[in-house]
């Protein structure tokens, strides 16, 4: 071959690349102009204040909106007696959200900070007053997951994928930490606590911590810790910084508004790698086990709506869908809402 057919392939190749490089981007800009158009037929939405104040007497969900167009991801809310109603958006945009007792979590998308070592810099994690005001902010290592803040409004728990991005497989690395708001005290990492495992201190360098959720007492909590190929479900004590594992194969778990059981996500054998998960609900004084109506897999961390329901997200055709479903095992789900994640049950 000639030195001047080498090069001719050589120039082609660099051209079909950039072309194939500019449909890319011309592709995904497309994209994203789409999902800022409010497509037929979805939700109503109009701009206005969002609160989180326990009081008032109207019940309101508070959620991450999916829905396409010029607020999606943008916190909204509805009453929570007609959810597919006309939602209400704050302007105030979060990837994961949760609140209780006027306190909100947000964790969102930082453009102008980047985190080395991190899995995809730029997010941090924003605590919200009762009119969604940033109150304080701490810069998160990784991607955001899962949020939660205590009954009270006291604490509040971030988990973040700093290796991986799935809980689906076995390559992953999470890094979960604690804020007390009463103190400002971070703990920036679960895996700093003493873990008492089968009765005998534990230590491996591939402990993970991930799902918080807490007790009524504001010092208590319920949590997953995977390590050596297994998930547990730990009880953590705040105070001693110490965690104690309870029970195998428990992931994501919430507990419930009277603090007597945990709805959590459980791998079956046997569903796909890509869909292992059932939703049980677990007894605590017993620790008897009843899987849920939902028969779909649910990667998610469930919020209970009262202490007989339990709300999840499945994928959706515009992002995600929230469904409910009873959480001692009677009935079937049924969609609460369409185009929503995240939601908090608040008022």
């Amino acid at each position: 071959m000639t030195f001047q057919r080498r090069l001719l392939i050589l120039v082609t190749a660099v051209v079909l690349l950039a072309a194939v490089g500019v449909l890319a981007v011309q592709r995904a800009s497309s994209r994203a102009d789409e999902k800022d158009r409010a497509r037929e037929g979805g939700p109503g939405i109009v701009s206005g204040p969002v609160v989180l104040a326990p009081g008032g007497s109207e019940r309101r969900i508070v959620f991450r909106n999916m829905a396409w167009g010029p607020h999606r991801d943008e916190l909204a809310t509805v009453p929570a007696d007609a959810p597919e109603g006309t939602r209400t958006a704050s302007g105030v945009s979060c990837l994961r959200f949760h609140a209780a007792a006027g306190t909100g979590i947000c964790l969102r998308a930082d453009k102008g900070a980047a985190v080395p070592g991190a899995v995809q810099g730029g997010y941090r994690a924003v605590v919200l007053d009762a009119r969604l005001k940033e109150v304080a902010a701490h810069t998160l290592a990784g991607l955001p997951t899962r949020a939660r803040v205590s009954p009270g409004g006291h604490l509040a728990a971030w988990t973040v994928f700093v290796g991986g991005d799935s809980y689906a497989g076995t390559d992953f690395s999470t890094r979960t930490s604690v804020l007390d708001l009463r103190t400002g005290r971070l703990d920036a990492s679960l895996e700093d606590f003493t873990v008492l495992k089968d009765g005998h201190t534990y230590r491996s360098a591939d402990v993970n911590f991930w799902g918080v959720t807490f007790a009524a007492d504001e010092r208590t909590f319920y949590a997953t810790m995977a390590t050596g190929g297994r998930t547990h479900l730990v009880r953590g004590d705040l105070a001693a910084r110490s965690v104690t594992t309870l029970h195998e194969n428990v992931e994501c778990p919430s507990l419930s508004p009277d603090g007597t059981r945990l709805v959590f996500k459980k791998r079956v054998p046997g569903l796909p790698a890509e869909a292992p998960w059932r939703l049980y609900a677990m007894d605590l004084a017993t620790g008897a086990q009843t899987p849920l109506g939902e028969e779909r897999s649910v990667d998610d961390q469930v919020v209970w709506t009262d202490d007989r329901t339990v709300v999840y997200s499945l994928p959706g055709d515009f992002g995600a869908d929230l469904y409910a479903v009873a959480a001692d095992g009677s009935g079937t789900p049924c969609r609460l809402m369409a185009s929503a994640l995240a939601p908090s049950f608040v008022g």
